[in-house]
């Protein structure tokens, strides 16, 4: 597969073509980012640490049936992955309280959820990522109703298969956020799990101490933020 043109770089993955229009490179760079790009670093060993954890997670899903765009690991840095259309929102499963909901609620972060909550947000840094509902989605145009009813299907499956993956390794799975799309080989297609699960979009405390192993540790100033990165993949079983 030959490597060509930069075909977009967001804050922490550049992309890029190759010489089959169906496949995309991914590439893991140390950047890391919160608050909508406000806040910027690089950090040694998170684009090879982030690659693969991210590789190990979507073998995982695949493995239990649920269609993801990686293709296979390229070398430290980089995956193959399908080239996809990607639906234009988030969607998020919160299994304990945190964050935004926290704040938007009035709740107490660390609160246990008697079930799963699903949310969808907008994908857009300039807007802050609005919370949006299934008629906003549908009306303005971004998802179909099939389209909705599957993004909440697929959800729920990667939370039945990553909640006990995490939590046999002594991990909470708190929250996380997907991106689902078609890919361009298959438009017409189910659609298919994107982008990636890494550190960088979830969050995961460790269950007996609550102590917090990912991007919050960047975001609130913690200190060790690929240290708990590192020690995320090793004890889910990735190999780094």
């Amino acid at each position: 597969m030959e490597k060509r043109q930069e075909l977009y770089k967001g804050k922490a993955k550049t992309v890029y073509a190759t010489d089959d229009p169906a496949y995309l490179i991914m590439h893991y760079r140390d950047d890391v980012s919160a608050f909508d790009g406000v806040k910027l670093a690089k950090l040694d060993k998170k684009g090879e640490t982030n690659n693969k954890i991210n590789a190990y997670v979507m073998a995982k899903l695949s493995a239990a049936g649920v269609a993801t765009h990686f293709v296979r690991l390229l070398n430290e840095r980089e995956s193959l992955v399908k080239a996809m259309k990607m639906i234009p929102v988030e969607c998020v499963v919160r299994n304990v309280c945190a964050g935004s909901m926290a704040k938007r609620y009035g709740i107490a972060e660390g609160t246990r959820l008697p079930e799963p909550i699903f949310e969808f947000f907008l994908k857009s840094d300039a807007l802050h990522d609005p919370l949006v509902n299934d008629d906003h989605i549908r009306v303005l145009g971004w998802a179909s109703v099939d389209e909705i009813a599957q993004m909440k299907t697929l959800t729920h499956r990667v939370n039945a298969v990553l909640k006990p993956l995490f939590a046999d390794a002594g991990i909470d799975l708190v929250d996380y956020k997907l991106e689902f799309g078609h890919p361009v080989a298959d438009p017409d297609g189910p659609l298919v799990l994107g982008d990636e699960f890494t550190p960088d979009g979830c969050r995961l405390w460790d269950a007996k101490t609550g102590e917090k192993l990912d991007k919050d540790r960047f975001r609130r100033d913690l200190g060790s933020v690929i240290e708990h990165y590192r020690e995320v993949g090793s004890r889910i079983g990735a190999p780094l």
